[in-house]
């Protein structure tokens, strides 16, 4: 059981709670073998869409190359890079199933008492208005008085979150305004998920940027790792993991692993992290620019702006990976030139033919 400790007499008290263990969201796989297997699963599925895009030629118009291209300019047929990105999976499922054993035991039972929390910091934060509007040369006091007939809530607030038509109606002593509990249940509820979320995907970008630069500006690192991602210089769907498997248990695993363990996420919420981020690498390789793709409209990161990195004339640009693209931006690696090369290859694929 929680405590019912108060902060002071003047503030609502804190609700009781039990905790209890939280149970799965299916009946039929636990929330450890969906955070594992969820990734993989996506990954394969949505890799099998745009394949049958790819092979019933359904969307020439939107291509970024054409199939010859993919035969001619490729230095990895299909079946290394199915394998190289088994490979790279098996390392994903071994290195998600060691993260999620290591987190404590997930309960429940403690979300109204967090709620009532974060609405007692609400009310404290209401003590500094008037000493707020008082600089301003306001008087809060007043104010209030001739508002608490029409707008009461309003009126409590500006006096420092004072709210004594709800003590009254209540024999148990002080509660919360409405307005206070709405706002703690979205902070719970919206805010504080969302802000774990923006901060994983900004560590994600973060580590895969300076990592992914670094692999092309050190030699070694380039040719020994990193070249092997490179021998597709027309990227498809399911090659967006065909990588060293160093490589891809440093960039993509352990990146993702970090972040979720440095955001504090439940497994759930780390489900949803991996399967994103996975959806959002997929889509960054298909090799379509698709006026219609959400993915492809939210941010500018999307299959065209990569398929740059994997031309010759691109290579030392466009870093950023999976989501956004303010490191580049910021530091100057974003490609500001023509793809001159694009008609070029058109031109000698027609002359080949």
């Amino acid at each position: 059981m929680g405590n019912n400790t108060l902060f002071d007499s003047t503030l609502p008290p804190l609700p009781s709670y039990t905790l209890e263990h939280r149970g799965d969201f299916f009946a039929w796989i636990s929330d450890f073998w969906l955070s594992l297997v969820l990734p993989v699963v996506v990954y394969w599925v949505m890799s099998l869409f745009f394949h049958i895009i790819d092979t019933l030629d359904i969307f020439p118009q939107y291509r970024l190359h054409t199939p010859a291209e993919i035969l001619r300019r490729n230095h990895a047929s299909r079946y290394e890079v199915a394998r190289d990105v088994v490979i790279q999976q098996i390392i994903q499922v071994a290195t998600g199933a060691f993260l999620t054993l290591t987190e404590p035991p997930e309960v429940i039972g403690k979300a109204e008492y967090d709620i009532a929390v974060w609405a007692t910091r609400l009310r404290l934060s209401q003590r500094a208005l008037p000493a707020l509007l008082s600089l301003l040369g306001v008087n809060a006091t007043a104010i209030s008085k001739n508002m608490s007939a029409t707008h009461p809530l309003l009126a409590g607030a500006i006096a420092g979150g004072y709210y004594p038509f709800l003590s009254a109606a209540e024999s148990a002593g002080p509660s919360f305004a409405p307005w206070e509990l709405t706002v703690a249940m979205a902070i719970y509820h919206v805010l504080i998920p969302g802000l774990q979320f923006f901060v994983a995907v900004f560590f994600l970008d973060s580590w895969q940027y300076f990592l992914h630069r670094l692999m092309h500006m050190n030699r070694w690192m380039y040719t020994t790792f990193h070249s092997r991602h490179h021998r597709l210089y027309v990227p498809y769907a399911y090659g967006a993991l065909y990588n060293h498997p160093l490589e891809g248990f440093l960039l993509d695993t352990l990146g993702a692993g970090i972040a979720f363990k440095l955001t504090g996420m439940t497994v759930r919420q780390g489900t949803c992290f991996f399967a994103c981020s996975t959806i959002k690498t997929v889509d960054d390789h298909c090799g379509y620019a698709f006026p219609w793709d959400p993915l492809q409209l939210i941010t500018s990161n999307n299959a065209a702006y990569h398929d740059i990195h994997h031309q010759t004339w691109g290579i030392k640009t466009n870093f950023s990976q999976p989501f956004f693209t303010f490191w580049d931006s910021i530091l100057g690696t974003k490609y500001k030139g023509p793809r001159t090369d694009r008609l070029a290859d058109k031109k000698r694929t027609e002359k080949e033919k």
